[in-house]
C-alpha cells in the first residue's frame, strides 16, 4: 500500500494505492469522504481517496506518508464510519533491507546489465541492476516489491530484456542519503551490516 499526503498541492486528500498495478480503465464512486476507485472490467479496488483527511488522520508531511499499524487502523476506523467495504492487507515486513549479493552474471541480452542473485534472509531474489559497481560479494540495500523510494517510485516485479526482476539495487542518491556522490554505483554498505535486516531510510 503507498499513501501520500500534500496539502499545499492537492488539498485535504489523503490518497492512498492499494495495488500496484495501474489501473486500465477507471469506475469511480463517492461515499461519504471517500472516492473508491476501482477497475471497470473487474469492479477490483485499486485506490482510493480520503477528502477532509485531517478529520480522521494528524499529519504533517508533504509527500509519502509513512505506513504504520497506526496510521492503518485510523484508515480503517475512516472507512467504516463512511460505509464503505474496502479491505485494508497490509505487510508490515520491512521493504528496504540488507542484502548479499552472491553471484552476479552478465545479462544475456544487454550489455550494462547484470542479473544478480541477491541473498535477502528469508529468501534470495533475482534482481536485474545496471549499476556499474555491483559485484558478487557484497552486501547492498535491496528495495523489496512494494517499497516506495523517497522519489515516490513503487518498486514492482518486472521483466527487463526477458529476465524478471523482484527488487532492486539502490544507490545511496536513490535512498535520498545526505551528502549522497554524483557517482553512479550502488551503496556498498559495510561486512557487518546483517543480511536480511532492516534498512531505513531517510523520509523527506
Amino acid at each position: 500500500m503507498k499513501v501520500a499526503y500534500n496539502k499545499v498541492h492537492v488539498g485535504d486528500v489523503l490518497l492512498v494505492q492499494l495495488a500496484m498495478e495501474s489501473i486500465v480503465k477507471t469506475q469511480m464512486e463517492r461515499v461519504g469522504d471517500i472516492a473508491i476507485l476501482k477497475e471497470e472490467a473487474t469492479g477490483e479496488v485499486k485506490a482510493f481517496n480520503l477528502f477532509n483527511a485531517s478529520k480522521y488522520v494528524a499529519l504533517d508531511v508533504a509527500g509519502n506518508v509513512e505506513v504504520t499499524p497506526e496510521l492503518v487502523e485510523k484508515l480503517e476506523a475512516a472507512i467504516n464510519e463512511n460505509g464503505v467495504e474496502i479491505s485494508l492487507d497490509v505487510d508490515f515486513t520491512p521493504k528496504f533491507v540488507v542484502g548479499l549479493v552472491e553471484s552476479k552474471e552478465k545479462h544475456p541480452n544487454a550489455d550494462k546489465l547484470s542479473v544478480c542473485k541477491v541473498n535477502v534472509g528469508e529468501e534470495t531474489l533475482q534482481i536485474v541492476c545496471g549499476a556499474p559497481n555491483v559485484d558478487a560479494g557484497q552486501k547492498v540495500v535491496v528495495a523489496k516489491v512494494g517499497a516506495v523510494m523517497p522519489s515516490g517510485l513503487l518498486i514492482k516485479e518486472g521483466n527487463l530484456r526477458g529476465e524478471d526482476s523482484f527488487g532492486m539495487l539502490c544507490s545511496a542518491r536513490e535512498l535520498a542519503i545526505p551528502g549522497a556522490p554524483e557517482v553512479k554505483g550502488i551503496l556498498v554498505l559495510e561486512e557487518t551490516a546483517e543480511v536480511g535486516s532492516a534498512f531505513t531510510v531517510p523520509t523527506r
